[in-house]
């Protein structure tokens, strides 16, 4: 092989690597491989620490992360939440990020309670919301929208029940879960908080939540 062509393949490799950096930095998310879709999330309606409804329509559009907790976990919880408050003060002030911190306990978490709660963190609930509501109602949407936990319990009676994940799950624009991370785990976070930037730069395709519901 002559020096003339193989001075032109290795120029013509070169092009092409410097036209795909060039890609990747002009188009957001370019070359990345993206996250699957791992379910998508139900209609759901709870009320909020500030005794207001909260339903799919307030996330519309917006990257968010889903968690179970209950304010007086004497163990898991706490450490979950300091986690947590990790990912808020990353987005704190991205508009297009929120995130959903369910009771497992309403019983005992009503509206005064989580108001309580919210205080003690510090947080921007318009950011970092905290929603009660009917227990079964609760539990249905974490094993079956987030698939925090065993679908399979919602067969037990729903007065024998109590949820207690250390689970987290990443929803896109559309409402589609794409990750499940441990909540414990320094790395997963570290994870998460790399993901969330990475939906918030995605494209949406256009899909809505299950259902369709945004639509009617």
């Amino acid at each position: 092989m002559s020096r003339k062509v193989i001075f032109y393949i290795a120029f013509f490799v070169v092009l092409v690597i410097a036209f795909y950096v060039a890609l990747t930095q002009v188009i957001p998310g370019f070359g990345e491989v993206k996250l699957p879709v791992v379910s998508r999330v139900q209609p759901f309606s709870f009320t909020n620490q500030d005794g207001q409804a909260t339903t799919q329509r307030n996330v519309e559009g917006k990257v968010y992360v889903a968690e179970y907790f209950f304010t007086t976990c004497p163990s898991i919880c706490p450490m979950l939440n300091t986690n947590m408050l990790k990912v808020y003060d990353a987005y704190k002030d991205e508009p297009g990020f929120m995130i959903l911190s369910h009771t497992v306990d309403p019983d005992n978490d009503n509206v005064a309670r989580l108001k309580w709660y919210a205080d003690s963190l510090h947080v921007n609930t318009q950011r970092w919301v905290f929603l009660t509501g009917r227990k079964d109602s609760l539990y249905k949407a974490a094993r079956n929208s987030y698939l925090l936990d065993d679908p399979n319990n919602n067969l037990q009676n729903i007065s024998d029940q109590f949820l207690h994940t250390q689970f987290f799950a990443l929803v896109d624009k559309t409402g589609r879960v794409r990750k499940i991370y441990d909540g414990l785990k320094k790395q997963e976070i570290e994870e998460l908080k790399k993901d969330i930037k990475r939906l918030l730069n995605e494209r949406s395709s256009g899909e809505r939540f299950s259902n369709n519901l945004f639509g009617s």
